[in-house]
């Protein structure tokens, strides 16, 4: 496994606001526009949300936030993995880094919503293999054939 440095970002830099346009483009690819709940930029510039960007030798692999539902929960954001460094163990160190941080901050419960296509399969396997479970809707999303929303306690 490559060694990787994870990073609070302030979403400046053109390197991650190209990943995040590329991640936006692949959310309205394999799903309809409203059941696409992936943040643009200045959505995730929003004050509930941290967010991180990943590094390989100076070159960005992968993103991604946490959004502070309230003082215990919280909900995983953009999480995205450059095509260059997919099965590398990226997406891992940086969903491991995001709730770890999460449950230094106190928060006891992170949720998330991701696709249900094929294209999102890798990433419930992940998500699975790090402890989440699938459950309903939260956070005022509703029952979405298109939407897989998963939970882990802290």
């Amino acid at each position: 496994m490559p060694r990787i440095e994870v990073r609070i970002d302030d979403l400046s830099g053109h390197d991650v606001q190209a990943l995040i346009r590329s991640h936006l483009d692949g959310m309205h690819d394999a799903s309809p526009a409203e059941s696409v709940h992936a943040l643009d930029i200045e959505g995730l510039r929003h004050p509930s949300i941290t967010f991180w960007s990943a590094w390989v030798d100076g070159d960005l692999a992968g993103i991604g936030a946490l959004k502070r539902i309230d003082a215990e929960r919280g909900e995983l954001k953009s999480m995205r993995v450059d095509d260059r460094f997919r099965g590398a163990g990226i997406g891992r160190a940086l969903l491991r880094h995001i709730l770890a941080a999460a449950r230094d901050s106190g928060i006891t419960g992170v949720w998330l919503e991701t696709g249900s296509a094929e294209e999102f399969v890798p990433a419930v396997r992940l998500y699975e293999s790090e402890g989440f479970t699938r459950c309903g809707p939260f956070d005022g999303y509703t029952d979405d054939p298109f939407s897989v929303f998963m939970t882990r306690a802290l």
